[in-house]
């Protein structure tokens, strides 16, 4: 009986002590740190809130940058990938279905297009695109838009954010901060 009453004592002080007290500690020291991003990226325009810097969202007007496909809709409660297989006939239906709507400009070779352009990402959230991708859109939103061709790319290069510590992984682009600053280009 003194094992039982000691488990519990024991379950009880640990279960407030890293329950409780610990996650409040965390989020306490976060929030001064780094109130940005504690508070979850929140990105503002015109005084209200447009959306975070780490989530994608549903884009399909013709006049702005189109984040990746997802394969659950932009739902940031229920992430996750298609979990297909490369040789799965679902999978390459739905690249071939991405390559039509992903506002291409006709005749680019299927071989330019970058595999973030048509394929979902792995969380369906991912909030950044490739350089690549963004060019391969710029025939499309100049059309939409007006501006020139010259100016968009200027704005991706301006947009652009390098490698991991300078090393790991490729050059990208958060759409969110890409699209804002097109809004502001466009006087919007």
């Amino acid at each position: 009986m003194t094992n039982l009453w000691r488990s519990l004592r024991f379950t009880i002080v640990f279960a407030i002590l890293l329950g409780l007290i610990y996650p409040l500690v965390v989020t306490g020291i976060s929030n001064v740190l780094f109130p940005f991003q504690a508070k979850g990226s929140m990105v503002q325009s015109n005084g209200r809130i447009v959306g975070s810097e780490l989530i994608a969202q549903s884009v399909t007007d013709p006049r702005l940058f189109w984040y990746r496909p997802s394969a659950v809709n932009y739902a940031a409660n229920g992430s996750g990938g298609s979990n297909l297989g490369p040789t799965n006939p679902a999978l390459i239906k739905e690249v071939q279905g991405n390559i039509k709507s992903a506002g291409v400009a006709p005749g680019t070779p299927i071989d330019s297009i970058p595999p973030d352009m048509v394929e979902s990402s792995a969380s369906g959230l991912d909030p950044d695109i490739s350089i690549q991708d963004a060019m391969l859109q710029i025939p499309r939103i100049s059309k939409a838009t007006g501006l020139s061709q010259s100016s968009l790319q200027a704005l991706v290069k301006q947009n652009e954010q390098g490698p991991s510590l300078g090393i790991w992984g490729t050059s990208m682009v958060n759409v969110m901060n890409l699209n804002l600053a097109l809004e502001k280009q466009m006087g919007r």
